[in-house]
């Protein structure tokens, strides 16, 4: 099991943790859930030879209004400290709008865009960067019509794939679904 370790600086007390070696991915949480439920999907990744990275959506600043935008500096940050220079950025949820605004803030620092659950509102989507979009069909939190507004926005670079009968935690109750669609996508096996 990989140990969970707490990234302090400015008292922003954000859970993380990082196991593997090959191509980084960084999960971000969704806001309030521990980033144990990205565990398996993770491990899973490992196996696969990825490197992933599970990042909390904040720690202690998620709760009081802050914005993606303010939150992905915390991302890079952690992303220095475990020697990252660049990696595909994903996250569930809210955690999927906080890795796009890594990608809009930090674009330098991004492969790419990897969305498990769209949240609505902003499309807003960095230039020229590809995006998996990865849904439960039966997600009433973050609608599969979010990831089809989305890939109808950006239709060029937007791809969704459903997970048939997958509600709003998918990642970690439709772990094999949601681990082959990165794997396939990815294509680095």
């Amino acid at each position: 099991m990989t140990e969970t370790q707490i990234f302090d600086p400015e008292a922003r007390a954000i859970s993380y943790a990082v196991e593997g070696n090959g191509p980084t991915v960084v999960l971000v949480a969704e806001k309030g859930l521990p980033i144990d439920y990205l565990g398996t999907l993770a491990h899973i990744l490992v196996e696969e030879d990825f490197r992933v990275l599970r990042v909390a959506a904040g720690g202690a600043s998620a709760s009081d209004g802050t914005s993606a935008h303010d939150l992905a500096r915390g991302v890079v940050d952690i992303m220095d400290a475990a020697g990252i220079e660049d990696a595909w950025l994903g996250g569930h949820g809210f955690g999927g709008s906080v890795a796009r605004a890594v990608a809009l803030d930090f674009h330098d620092r991004v492969n790419g865009v990897l969305l498990l659950g769209v949240e609505a509102g902003d499309l807003t989507l960095a230039e020229g960067l590809p995006v998996l979009v990865i849904q439960g069909s039966e997600d009433d939190v973050t609608p599969p019509a979010n990831g089809e507004a989305l890939q109808a926005a950006a239709p060029d670079r937007v791809s969704v794939v459903s997970v048939d009968g997958g509600g709003h935690l998918f990642p970690s109750e439709n772990v094999g679904a949601t681990s082959w669609a990165i794997e396939d996508y990815l294509d680095w096996d």
